[in-house]
This record gives structure tokens, sequence and C-alpha cells, in this order.
């Protein structure tokens, strides 16, 4: 089966290495959100059309129309994820699940070098609150 690659960039900067060596612990994360369902282990590509990187444990991964969010909190820190402000990762599932990788995009001269792998996270429906 071949992989399916989706790249999202977003105002790419630089990024030092993921690391799992910081707290387990995430710090809290803006805007909160409340969960709104049991978490997922998979979500399918087509269910998310962009994502949101809150900072270097937290990825929002936002419906199509905006109204539907499912946050990612990494078990481990990926160290430089929110400056970079991108990921790639690789999939031969027409879906992500928790056992995925997401590679930050470094920003190397006119193009880009995909960082260390981060791996992912149960995903869980919320409500962003305001």
């Amino acid at each position: 089966m071949a992989s399916r690659r989706l790249v999202l960039m977003l105002s790419p900067l630089a990024l030092a290495a993921c690391s799992d060596h910081e707290p387990a612990a995430p710090p809290p994360v803006s805007p909160a959100a409340e969960a709104v369902g049991p978490a997922q282990d998979c979500l399918p590509l087509t269910q998310f059309s962009s994502t949101r990187i809150r900072d270097d444990w937290t990825v929002d991964f936002i419906g199509g129309a905006g109204n539907r969010v499912w946050r990612v909190t990494l078990a481990n820190r990926c160290s430089g994820l929110r400056s970079a402000d991108s990921f790639t990762y690789s999939t031969s599932l027409s879906q992500l699940c928790r056992q995925d990788i997401i590679y930050p995009l470094m920003r190397v001269g006119n193009g880009f070098q995909r960082g260390g792998g981060c791996g992912l996270a149960p995903f869980t429906p919320v409500k962003l609150k305001q």
C-alpha cells in the first residue's frame, strides 16, 4: 500500500530537536478546552482540514467548518514544535493514530528539513473556552 504524506505548513521558524527529557506534565494551554466526548485512538484524515499548534505538547486538529476540534496532548514535550508552527507525517492509512509520529519542519535555506519525530497521543474532542 502506498504511503500518503500530508504536509501542514504554517509560518515555519527555527526548530530544536524533539526531546522526551522534559517534565511529563504539560503547562496549561491557551485557550483552555473542555472535553466533549471520549478520546479516540485514531482520527480519519477527512475529519480535519487544518491544525493549530498551541505549545510544545499540544496540537488541535480542526474540522473543515471549524466547528469540531480534537486536541492531542503529547506524552512528551516536542521541543521547538510551537516555534516551528508546522509539522509533517507519513501514513499508509486514511487516518492518524495515537502511535503515529509527527515531524516538525525546520526552515533550512529556501527549503525545509524534517526534524526529530514526536509520538502522538489520543485525539480528544473538545470545545474551546474563550
